[in-house]
Order: structure tokens, then sequence, then C-alpha cells
């Protein structure tokens, strides 16, 4: 005796036309219950009689399907996928395809493709610990996260060096990006009198603990208790807010591990091995947003208070007597410019 699958559709169709061979149902309500039109459930009624209950099930099933994709396809990608992006991810990886070798396939599709090789696996869902949000700033250029994310960013073709990373807290866009040899301070002094030549000043930093910011030695208390770049942000009217944890500066920290994973690749392929090359010539090319959060809002606006101010000067601009931000008009830029 074979056993046959049904669907629920399919159960509730059987059902309905045993209601109609028994008379208890006419055709015209088996076919508003049916959803058909008369011709169509005469049909199901008489295959139904003479085949039964299999009669019902769909003749589709088991079969290959018509938007399946050509047979030689997914061995090409996987061969491509093994030989030059072994490590990369389904959506990086379907970008990469499209572009570089004209193969078009969904990243739903390649995923599946690589789970089933062995090439990716899913990542485990853990819950971790939940922290309070800090919601987001209301103006662009307002509150600006700087983080710096030490990593082999030329893997074995060059030295180990930092990333500086500037990111707005509005948007999560990256602002400015600086190779540097490590976190010191003539670094920070180089990378921030480019953000602010460049985007104008911000209400303040949103840093870590890094003895760049501040004093963290209580033998080194003495004076003002402030370190040399604190001193000039301070001459500046910029402040230092210091994180007490590296998930209250979350959205440098999630860039942080974008830029790992997707600029690694992109400097790979396009043979950069030096900071003196990766510089000029790949900045172009950097993402200039990293992905939104579930919390981010849906409209930002310019800032016209003391983020305007001009660079060097203790003079509010008009704007910012009052404190606070207007609606960008639509021929204003995203960032506050100084």
């Amino acid at each position: 005796m074979a056993l046959h699958f049904m669907s629920d559709k399919e159960l509730s169709r059987l059902e309905i036309l045993r209601d109609l061979g028994s008379g208890r149902l006419t055709n015209s309500a088996a076919a508003d219950l049916l959803g058909l039109e008369r011709r169509q459930v005469q049909r199901l009624a008489k295959a139904y009689q003479e085949h039964g209950a299999t009669a019902l099930i769909s003749k589709k099933r088991g079969r290959p399907s018509n938007r399946q994709m050509p047979t030689g396809l997914k061995d090409q990608v996987l061969e491509l996928i093994r030989a030059k992006y072994t490590d990369f991810g389904p959506t990086l990886a379907a970008e990469k395809l499209r572009e570089v070798h004209g193969i078009i396939v969904g990243r739903e599709t390649l995923r599946l493709w690589m789970l089933d090789a062995g090439i990716w696996a899913d990542r485990v869902k853990r819950r971790g610990r939940v922290y309070q949000p800090r919601y987001r700033r209301e103006c662009v250029g307002e509150l600006v996260q700087v983080d710096g994310s030490e990593h082999w960013w030329f893997e074995d073709r060059g030295p180990q060096c930092t990333l500086l990373v500037f990111i707005d807290d509005a948007t999560s866009r990256l602002m400015h990006l600086q190779f540097v040899q490590s976190e010191s301070t003539f670094a920070y002094f180089n990378a921030t009198q480019r953000y602010l030549e460049q985007h104008g000043k911000p209400v303040a930093f949103y840093t870590d603990k890094h003895a760049v910011f501040r004093v963290n030695k209580p033998s080194g208390l003495h004076g003002d208790g402030m370190t040399q770049f604190g001193r000039a942000l301070k001459a500046l009217s910029i402040e230092i807010i210091c994180a007490n944890s590296s998930q209250a500066k979350g959205r440098v920290e999630r860039a942080n591990k974008t830029l790992q994973d997707r600029l690694v690749k992109e400097l790979r392929l396009a043979g950069v091995c030096t900071m003196a090359t990766a510089t000029p010539s790949c900045r172009p090319s950097w993402p200039t947003t990293t992905p939104a959060s579930p919390r981010r809002r849906s409209t930002t606006r310019t800032c016209t208070g003391p983020c305007s101010r001009e660079i060097g000067s203790t003079k509010p601009s008009p704007g910012a007597r009052s404190g606070r931000c207007r609606s960008p008009s639509p021929s204003s830029t995203t960032t506050s410019s100084s």
C-alpha cells in the first residue's frame, strides 16, 4: 500500500468533494467554498470519482522547478568561490560574481549552495547580554564616534597597522577613515585636523578610555588632568565623552567589524599592500555607510548649533544661540560644514 502526502489545501478540497458527492453540497456552493468556477469543480469531482483522493494531489510535486538554475551554473559558481572568494560571505560573493564575472545569482540561492558545499556555515544564534539603548543624536555631525582598529588590513602582503574610524552617530555614516601605524596622539591630531577641514566641528567626540583621550594613571592627574589631545579639543569647544564599555559605542565597533571583513577583501582585490598606496587610491571605494540599526530614525536634521562654529573660533554662529536644530533645506548637505 503506497503512502501519499497531501497539503492542507488538498485535504480541504477532499472534504468538500466528499460532501458534494454525498449530496450535502451543490455545485454552486462547492465552487464558492473552493474559490473555483463550476466547470472546474465538476472536473475535480469527476477525477475524484475515477481515481480517488490521489487525483487531488498536485502533479508538479517531486518535479524540478521551471525556474531552477542551469545544471552547470552551480558547479561553475562554487568553483569560482573556492578559487577566489573562499572567505567571502554570500552577499559579498554575489556582488563580486555579478561585478567581475557577470554571473547573476541571488544572495539566498548562493547562500544555500555554499551551505550544501560546506563553504559557509550558519551563524550560531545566541542571546547576548541586553544593554540599555542609547538613542541616536538628532543632528548630523552633532556626535561623532571615534575608534582605532588594529588589524592585518593587508593580510600577509604588508605590515600590521591601525585604521582610525570617524562615524556619525545620527546616521552611521563613515565620515573619515585613515591608516596609521598606531593609535598615537600625533595620529589622532592629523586625522582630526582632516576631519574638521572636511566636515567642520562636532559638538562632541565619543571615544573609549585610551590614553590619548584621558589620563588613566592616578599619578598623572596633577595640573588640569587633561591630555594634549583633550586640551586641543577644549580650545575648539569640542567635548570628549569616554564610553565605559565597547557596547556603549557599538556603532563604531560594528563598523570596525564590517570593515575588517569587507575592506580587507577590497584591498586584496585591488592589490594594495602599503598604507601609502591604500589611503589615496582606495578611499573612493570605501563604503560610506554601515548597516542600519533597527532603532535608526527615519529622518535626521542638520545641526546649526555649536557644531556649526568656525574652526578655532569661540564665537557661536547666529543659529547657535538657541542651541536647537532645524530641518535641512532641499539644498543642504548631509553633514555640517565649517
